[in-house]
């Protein structure tokens, strides 16, 4: 049977087993402590990282070009190159080069035949390469002009088409409006038959008055409007 530890030693050596934590852990830290004083001493300027690292110098300065005033030239060059006067400068200047080039002594000679026009050819190459570029920019520039319009059309064409509408229905409303107005033919239509109306009632009214009226009155009115009355001559009497 397994004997008990005294409770003495079992103390003892957990005091030592926490000491040799405690030297564990110091000589962890310090070889932490050791490692970062190290980083700072190799980079002073950023000893955390939250400090930001400071912008490197370029060995050769980024030249600072009017993007503006850049591809107003382009375009210029552009326009110039899809000109009839290029074609023709171009056409003499290769001309003069080439006549002079086989026609003149050898000593006069600037770019002989015998190497097949060798400096014409690599002039005409960088020109072609510095062309291309320039024409695709200035075409970018015009596609990007095409687009503002053509936003700037499509907005104004929905600000038309609204007027447009409102107009219509404005139209639509005045229409109905006036096709519930009477027109002055309507007006002397009613007024026409509202007068015809009266008038056959006043006819109805007098036929009824005639035949509810005795016939003593009828004939008093009769002889009376048949006797004949002499016009008033101012009392004369005739002999």
């Amino acid at each position: 049977m397994p004997v008990d530890q005294d409770p003495e030693d079992r103390a003892a050596r957990l005091r030592e087993l926490r000491e040799r934590r405690a030297r564990r852990l110091e000589a962890a830290g310090e070889s932490t402590r050791s490692r970062s004083t190290r980083e700072r001493e190799r980079s002073p300027e950023r000893s955390e990282l939250s400090v930001p690292q400071p912008a490197r110098r370029r060995l050769i300065p980024r030249p600072n070009i009017d993007s503006e005033a850049f591809g107003r030239a382009s375009e210029a060059f552009a326009r110039f190159m899809g000109t009839p006067q290029f074609l023709l400068y171009m056409t003499l200047f290769c001309g003069l080069w080439l006549a002079w080039n086989t026609f003149m002594p050898e000593e006069a000679q600037f770019d002989p035949r015998a190497l097949n026009y060798t400096l014409l050819t690599l002039i005409l190459s960088l020109q072609a390469s510095y062309a291309a570029p320039l024409i695709l920019l200035a075409q970018n520039r015009q596609d990007d002009r095409d687009r503002v319009s053509i936003e700037q059309d499509r907005a104004r064409d929905e600000r038309n088409l609204a007027d447009t509408e409102f107009i219509t229905r404005e139209v639509a409303s005045l229409r109905l409006s006036v096709g519930e107005m009477a027109s002055r033919d309507f007006v002397r239509s009613e007024l026409r038959d509202l007068l015809e109306e009266l008038l056959e009632e006043l006819d109805e009214r007098d036929r009824r008055t005639q035949e509810e009226e005795p016939p003593e009155d009828a004939a008093q009115r009769s002889a009376g409007a048949s006797v004949w009355e002499p016009p008033y001559d101012g009392g004369h009497v005739p002999s």
